[in-house]
């Protein structure tokens, strides 16, 4: 079995939170988010890259230890983009194994769905987890038209996405691009005829990305 790694991103700054922490500090049942996050990981990999802006290091440092929090994880310094970010984490990594990149602010995602990302990406050399879509959609168009679409034919990508080191360090190596959506375009940019999606199966909803206050 191929060595697992996983790089968590927490750059958000909680501005649509409309809260003073920055969103991946801020509570969950008595703990910052970002510490559920990582422990869902740890179980499944060997090592964990976390990756923070270089203002926000010593705020976690004295999180860490406020919460007794000694979960073996590496620090290194996120960039102006989520791209610049994920790429400072695999410089952390070697060439070669599998490794899952996940949201800080997504802590809720199960063990399963980890481990089945790691067992498709060992076998295929990716893994993406998506889920339909449920809302109605419109496609706009010129002159302040729109039609809807068949959501159908549409699904929702989620994280984490899990690759083989050796073709994500690759994939990293381009320059940054507006199309770069998520690591997975990336991916596909470097080889456009090699990865499409072929294994459909009916994922998690990860809805429990903060990105707004509960209503109410």
């Amino acid at each position: 079995m191929a060595h697992r790694y996983a790089i968590i991103v927490a750059g958000g700054r909680g501005m649509r939170m409309g809260a003073d922490l920055p969103k991946q500090f801020l509570p969950l049942r008595g703990e910052p988010v970002l510490m559920h996050t990582l422990r869902q990981f740890a179980p499944e990999v060997e090592e964990l890259i976390l990756v923070l802006p270089a203002e926000q290091q010593d705020l976690w440092q004295e999180l860490c230890a406020e919460h007794h929090f000694t979960l073996p994880h590496r620090i290194t310094t996120g960039g102006a983009t989520r791209f610049d970010s994920v790429r400072s984490g695999l410089r952390e990594l070697p060439a070669e194994g599998l490794v899952a990149v996940h949201g800080g602010v997504r802590p809720l995602v199960s063990s399963a769905l980890i481990r089945r990302t790691f067992e498709v990406a060992e076998e295929a050399g990716a893994a993406l987890p998506a889920c339909p879509v449920t809302d109605s959609l419109r496609l706009l168009g010129e002159d302040d038209t729109n039609e809807a679409v068949d959501r159908s034919r549409y699904r929702a990508v989620q994280t984490p996405q899990t690759f083989d080191l050796e073709r994500l360090h690759r994939a990293y190596e381009q320059p940054f691009s507006p199309q770069f959506t998520d690591d997975a375009s990336g991916l596909r940019s470097c080889w456009p005829r090699r990865y499409h999606p072929r294994r459909r199966r009916r994922d998690e909803y990860q809805a429990h990305h903060t990105k707004r206050p509960p209503l109410g």
